[in-house]
């Protein structure tokens, strides 16, 4: 049953009226950037919108995905001075900036987290990842002992992703102008020819589905800084996935679209994928993994853990028929054994994300304006 069968007339005609205000795009009213503007919800959405991407205006850039993603023979016209157009494939390139306080928390640290990032960005738009740089601003006074660390994290992750980080740069500014360590990588990939995804391939009656579950790393980094009279032995779910995605993709080729649920978590993946289909994306409560710790430290803090950060999981939305398949396949590998069928795109209510509770009611899930958690990434 789709859940506008379960909507009485005035949540009907509410519904209507977000979509009606999403078509419009996002405003930017703010005169000075606030730390909402980096957190993934409508603040950011807003800036990117009306300040970058209106900025640079291009084709490539307003498909607005993790990574721009051009087709190869595009690329290699006029270099060679030789017929291109039989070049399969497509370039993908990505790039990201780390600022997690703490530097270390259960489950990684920035560096790790700077390598994951990067290739999951690049695995989730379709492409194999290859090769990523890292660029370090470093505030004066950071001990070279925690340097050297998060450097021997980045490698290992490097390695456990089958990448290579191929170049780099540093810069120092004075003590009191940064906060410890600040990273930034850029990576780049290859999607295979005949590999398609986006927005556009996804249908009514799709699937949505998560290769793990949710909340786990928001919530660690925010245990970690140690500002709670709580603690709980939660640990990041900080991974690279493009291993997962490729069992994905080589167990249902016809796969429509797949996001990391980073800043925002899955609840702002969800209507980011809502608004740029049309369609809306009904999900079950029950459905959706959260490990009972996490649930608990959420509850206490008053958070929905729909809305924390992600470092190690995806959302992907897979034909109807193939779902147990897809799930089946991930649950196969480290990282996907708690793989789960969440939900379901329908026609109503439009552009929007309602979620059917254990009592068979339905609440919307909206995009949040800033993060309750900030400086998770």
């Amino acid at each position: 049953m789709d859940p506008k069968n379960r909507l009485n007339t005035d949540e009907v005609q509410v519904n209507s009226n977000i979509a009606r205000v999403r078509r419009r795009g996002m405003r930017l009213k703010d005169d000075y950037v606030t730390l909402s503007h980096g957190a993934g919800g409508k603040a950011s959405a807003a800036l990117v919108e009306q300040v970058f991407v209106s900025g640079y205006g291009n084709e490539v850039l307003d498909e607005m995905t993790d990574a721009g993603v051009l087709p190869l023979t595009e690329l290699l016209a006029g270099l060679t001075g030789e017929d291109t157009s039989s070049v399969g494939g497509k370039l993908a390139m990505s790039t990201d900036s780390y600022v997690v306080n703490p530097l270390v928390f259960p489950g990684g640290s920035i560096g790790e987290l700077a390598v994951n990032g990067t290739v999951n960005d690049l695995a989730v738009s379709g492409a194999i990842p290859k090769v990523i740089s890292a660029g370090f601003i470093l505030e004066e006074g950071l001990p070279i002992a925690d340097l050297r660390r998060e450097v021997q994290a980045m490698h290992d992750a490097a390695e456990a992703a089958g990448v290579q980080i191929i170049t780099g740069d540093t810069k120092v500014v004075p003590k009191g102008s940064g906060d410890k360590l600040f990273i930034n990588t850029a990576g780049v990939g290859i999607v295979p020819a005949g590999r398609e995804l986006g927005a556009s391939k996804v249908q009514r009656g799709d699937r949505v589905i998560v290769s793990g579950a949710i909340a786990d790393h928001g919530m660690s980094v925010m245990m970690a800084r140690g500002d709670l009279a709580i603690q709980a032995p939660i640990e990041s779910d900080t991974r690279a996935v493009n291993h997962l995605v490729e069992a994905l993709i080589g167990a249902v080729p016809e796969t429509r679209w797949m996001r990391d649920a980073t800043r925002g978590g899955l609840g702002t993946v969800l209507n980011e994928l809502a608004m740029a289909t049309g369609w809306g994306i009904a999900i079950e409560d029950e459905a959706v993994p959260v490990h009972e710790m996490t649930r608990g430290a959420c509850d206490m803090l008053g958070i929905d853990p729909i809305y924390v950060a992600n470092e190690g999981m995806f959302v992907a939305v897979v034909p109807a028929d193939q779902v147990d398949t897809a799930v089946a396949a991930l649950r196969k590998l480290p990282g996907g054994g708690e793989a789960a069928n969440i939900g379901r795109v329908v026609s109503k209510p439009e552009s929007s994300v309602v979620m059917v509770t254990a009592f068979s009611g339905t609440r919307m899930i909206d995009m949040l304006v800033g993060d309750p958690l900030p400086r998770i990434c």
